[in-house]
């Protein structure tokens, strides 16, 4: 009970009590108190734990490794991860479904998504079969990285299997839908939950206000609170982590600060992950102080940060060009064996893009990509910028090559990116032609597509070209927003008067 509480030294201090009470502790006291460590991030003393049951002649079962592979999963030490499975399997241990699934979630987090179905795959071999969980976090993996058609797929593959959705999927459907951008399929999942008759618990409740969070929609979510605290279910730590993000998401900075104060003093209790979530917003607004506090908070209640946490305090030092501090998180994230995320990697090319040592990021890639990651959109997106910043416009065209051939599709950031180079240049027939481009191939300019054609003619006084840009527009685009035209027109009456 203690352990499922998150209070873990409660725990101890019972199997104290025990031992000293002439009780032998079994292995199932011994897992519990593992679990309950692990549950929390204290991975160092869950491993002292497993120590002093086989120091005891006790040997630890699967339940034990399958608890500590999922700790180390879940805070991004993947080398301790496969260290507990390559010792699992020296012992003569069997892999349970749940060992499997830890290994499904721990590729799918990292985006290696050919090893992820090749362990699903595994499962079969050794004469077991998906379970509930599987498919769910199938279902989360691909939501995460927002693969609306994998989830769709895997969702008709879980019913063809014979499983009936239940809340928990309904939940994970909605949390993937939400993480894929499409709110109003994830609230449709919702309403599909209550026709199919199933009540809404705490973690739906959680699901429905993280899904409202990534859009910043923070005033549903406080209506969904304030449903909650009417009775119907108590909020817990998870709520508060959602409501956290819906303020941040929705530049409510005022009321995140709020929040935060009645955290730091306890009014809602100091969990760990509220904690980390605080990190995580603040280095989002680029609130560096906040950050830090929220930071060393964490650290000084004996919580253990993790890879997000860590990756957040990277990045937030990384976009202000603080490369000692960022060095001094990485420092400490090798000390403390964490692997680094690609998050991390993407900070760190973020950084050194903005620096005079811009072709460090094309180095982190080349590094990534030897250790069998696969860069995403944000990675190659950023070496882009680098090399046009610095007017290096054959390498940016180099890696776009490389980003189309590795099936990455190019965005209107990564169009915009050539644009704006190309304009800032006075390139423009160049940056003319990246609008045909990405029309051609079916990215939709944006309005800061425009804005960086018609501000480049307004900063060489070319009005008159400007003017003709915007009047041509439907030319370029003959699907261009309605007013389009008229809103460039405005933009630059803004430096001359149009008559």
């Amino acid at each position: 009970v203690y352990g499922k509480s998150h209070r873990p030294k409660e725990a101890m201090k019972v199997l104290n009590e025990m031992e000293l009470s002439g009780f032998t502790p079994s292995i199932v006291t011994y897992n519990s108190l593992i679990s309950a460590y692990a549950r929390d991030g204290m991975l160092d003393e869950a491993m002292e734990l497993k120590k002093q049951m086989t120091e005891k002649a006790m040997k630890p079962d699967v339940f034990t490794y399958t608890t500590l592979l999922s700790g180390f999963e879940r805070a991004g030490k993947v080398e301790s991860a496969m260290s507990v499975f390559e010792e699992m399997r020296n012992a003569g241990c069997k892999p349970n479904i749940c060992t499997f699934n830890a290994f499904i979630k721990m590729y799918g987090n990292r985006g290696k998504f050919a090893e992820m179905m090749k362990i699903f795959d595994e499962i079969n071999v050794c004469g077991l079969s998906p379970d509930i969980v599987t498919w769910n976090t199938l279902l989360a993996v691909f939501g995460q990285n927002g693969m609306d058609s994998e989830v769709s797929g895997v969702f008709k593959e879980m019913k063809r299997a014979g499983f009936v959705p239940e809340r928990e999927t309904f939940n994970t459907l909605i949390s993937a839908y939400s993480r894929c951008g499409s709110f109003e399929q994830a609230m449709t999942v919702y309403r599909r939950m209550l026709e199919a008759g199933v009540t809404p618990d705490l973690s739906t409740y959680n699901t429905v206000l993280a899904a409202l969070a990534r859009g910043g929609m923070w005033e549903q979510s406080e209506k969904v609170l304030a449903e909650m605290e009417d009775g119907r279910c108590k909020p817990n730590e998870l709520t508060y982590c959602s409501l956290l993000h819906a303020y941040a998401n929705g530049k409510e900075i005022g009321r995140m600060h709020f929040l935060a104060e009645e955290v730091y003093s306890g009014v809602i209790e100091p969990r760990a992950v509220l904690l980390k979530t605080l990190v995580l917003v603040c280095s989002k607004c680029d609130l560096l102080p906040e950050a830090e506090r929220a930071f060393s908070e964490l650290k000084e209640r004996g919580f253990s940060p993790d890879i997000t946490t860590l990756n957040s305090m990277v990045s937030i030092y990384g976009r202000r060009q603080m490369v000692a501090k960022a060095k001094e998180v990485l420092d400490y994230m090798k000390e403390m064996g964490f692997t680094p995320s690609m998050a991390t990697y993407n900070s760190l090319m973020y950084m050194h893009s903005r620096s005079s040592d811009f072709r460090k990021s094309e180095e982190i890639l080349r590094e990534i990509q030897a250790k069998g990651i696969k860069p995403d959109i944000i990675s190659y997106n950023t070496v882009i910028y680098a090399y046009c910043r610095n007017t290096r416009m054959r390498d940016a065209s180099r890696i776009f090559a490389e980003m189309r051939e590795s099936g990455i599709v190019p965005d209107v950031i990564t169009y915009n990116t050539f644009i704006g180079s190309y304009a800032a240049d006075s390139m423009f027939e160049e940056a003319i032609g990246v609008v045909r481009y990405m029309i051609k191939n079916g990215c939709r300019p944006n309005q800061n597509s425009y804005n960086s054609i018609v501000d480049g003619y307004c900063k060489l006084n070319r009005k008159d070209e400007a003017k003709l840009f915007a009047e041509e527009l439907r030319n370029l685009d003959p699907n261009a927003p309605k007013d389009e035209d008229r809103r460039l027109l405005e933009r630059i009456g803004k430096k001359w008067p149009i008559r």
